[in-house]
């Protein structure tokens, strides 16, 4: 990673001043809330859910399964989602699918009361809870420029991952957390039918109304334009990003590094039958990532990325790889947490540079749907990953589908790095320095 360049003394202060300018945007303080609030829900969830399917199935591939089922919906919906995004109205468009997604997780609380065993039940409602952010997830990454000047862009950029990994990591934490808690000793036992997976579904339902409330404020500049739909148009994004060598480098690199190094979903296995931590231990470890992921993107607030961004990005997606590796030989708990720190460290920087570069290098009228591309990318490599990572360990075991991921990331890393000279040669994160670089090595032109 290229460090940034080091003020002068008389510059300190208003690099400090310079770190928070995105928040003097009204809307983008109640859509950071809103996001902090959402997130930390969908995260506790995601523990409540994994640890439960755990207990009932003990099976690797059943937790994969949870990852594919809140990716399928993109296979269907991710095109139609970037068109939407593009034509309509982003703040309602959000705002429904965050609903829809209230009433998904009102569902698992019902499941959960009644002590069901039936996963499969799970995976189909975390099919609509997928189907919510397959059209939430084009629309909000479309939105954020609408939100603060142009100028203050990437500082937004640096301040959303900030806040997406707070929320990574208190999320989590707390939802090992109420998962243990013994409801059954507390309030003279009348919340006992809350113990286990069903507190934490409360929780994450507060989040998802805290979310509701909080962006229902926010009132972007523009809308989107109510256009006829045609398929030409439909594809376009698509087209777009395939012929856009910059676009498309970045994000494949995320897309199957992540795709063959992730061991999100293996984590239940390493909590309970490796370093013996349980549910407790799985909340540390999910946490663990996005603790080191927080503090780097305060770093980088202060003292930015200004150069060679494109090689920071190679660099650190190899070091993710790396640590990867290190996370699966390990049978010491407090090195497993170091090893995910580093994870979450390098994957931030990765994670700023590739969403700078999605929304500087894309046309306005293009974000929606370029960026259903991207979270078809992501969605690919996050919950596609979790499947791909529970079935390599139902074959190989845990320990070594891990081990091959992380080397699998390292070797990709290099190859990207000689395929895509446009990614290699990125520099400074402006507009003024990727728009020349992408048509220089692009081949379309955009279809709006």
């Amino acid at each position: 990673m290229s460090s940034p360049d080091h003020p002068s003394p008389n510059s300190t202060s208003s690099a400090a001043s310079s770190a928070s300018v995105a928040w003097q945007s009204r809307d983008f303080r109640f859509y950071s809330a809103a996001r902090l609030l959402g997130i930390m829900g969908a995260e506790a969830q995601g523990v409540g859910v994994a640890w439960q399917i755990y207990q009932i199935t003990h099976s690797a591939l059943a937790l994969g399964y949870t990852g594919l089922a809140l990716f399928l919906p993109g296979i269907f919906f991710v095109l139609p989602a970037g068109h939407v995004a593009d034509r309509y109205d982003r703040r309602t468009i959000i705002l429904a699918c965050y609903s829809m997604q209230a009433l998904a997780t009102s569902s698992l609380l019902w499941l959960a009361l009644c002590r069901s065993q039936n996963v499969w039940l799970i995976y189909a409602i975390l099919f609509v809870v997928g189907a919510g952010r397959c059209f939430s997830g084009p629309a909000a990454g479309a939105l954020v420029p609408t939100l603060v000047p142009m100028e203050h862009f990437v500082n937004a950029v640096t301040w959303g991952a900030t806040i997406f990994q707070i929320a990574n990591a208190t999320g989590p934490m707390i939802g090992g957390i109420l998962f243990t808690i013994p409801l059954t000793h507390l309030f003279g036992g009348r919340l006992a039918a809350l113990n286990g997976a069903p507190m934490v579904y409360v929780f994450t339902l507060a989040g998802l109304l805290g979310f509701l409330t909080s962006f229902s404020r926010v009132k972007p500049r523009g809308a989107g334009e109510k256009k006829g739909f045609t398929l030409e148009t439909m594809f376009a994004g698509l087209r777009y990003v395939i012929g856009t060598r910059l676009l498309l480098g970045s994000i494949s690199l995320d897309l199957f590094a992540v795709l063959l190094g992730g061991a999100v979903s293996l984590m239940p296995i390493f909590a309970a039958d490796i370093l013996h931590a349980g549910a407790n231990g799985l909340g540390l470890l999910r946490s663990m990532p996005s603790l080191g992921a927080l503090a780097v993107s305060l770093t980088v607030l202060v003292f930015p990325i200004r150069r060679r961004a494109g090689k920071a990005m190679l660099l650190c997606v190899g070091l993710f790889g790396a640590a990867t590796v290190v996370f699966g030989l390990s049978r010491n708990l407090l090195l497993s947490c170091i090893a995910l720190l580093v994870i979450g460290a390098s994957d931030m920087i990765s994670v700023v540079i590739r969403a700078s570069i999605l929304q500087l290098a894309t046309p306005e009228k293009m974000r929606g749907r370029v960026s259903s591309i991207n979270w078809l990318f992501v969605g690919v490599s996050n919950e596609v990953g979790e499947y791909e990572s529970g079935l390599t360990a139902h074959w190989w075991g845990a320990v070594r589908a891990v081990v091959f991921g992380g080397i699998a990331s390292m070797a990709i890393t290099g190859l990207w790095g000689l395929m895509f000279p446009a990614l290699r040669s990125a520099d400074a994160l402006t507009a003024e320095s990727l728009i020349p670089l992408e048509k220089q090595f692009s081949s379309m032109e955009p279809v709006v």
